[in-house]
């Protein structure tokens, strides 16, 4: 599944779908997404009293630390979760994206 998370208006993503067919079964598994954060999701977060960019900032977290989730090579994924805090404490702005 190719997922893709847009920050800004100037972002883009090419998102290529392929079969996944496994070979004792009779299923198979495609998809791709591509979208901004989901306004409900930010509705819910600032009604409980978070400010706007905390919202964002948490909601940008979640997404990157599913991605990094869903890596099968541990060292691989042990790596990349500090890569993705530096970089939202780096990106002043990256609540407002």
């Amino acid at each position: 599944m190719s997922r893709a998370l847009l920050l800004s208006r100037k972002a883009e993503a090419d998102a290529k779908p392929e079969l996944e067919i496994y070979a004792d079964d009779v299923l198979c598994a495609h998809g791709a997404t591509v979208g901004e954060l989901d306004d409900t999701q930010l509705f819910y977060l600032t009604s409980r009293g978070i400010d706007r960019k905390t919202a964002r900032s948490m909601l940008i977290t979640a997404f990157l630390d599913d991605a990094i989730d869903s890596i099968t090579h541990p060292s691989l994924a042990d790596m990349l979760r500090p890569v993705t805090t530096a970089w939202m404490n780096a990106t002043p702005n990256a609540g407002d994206l």
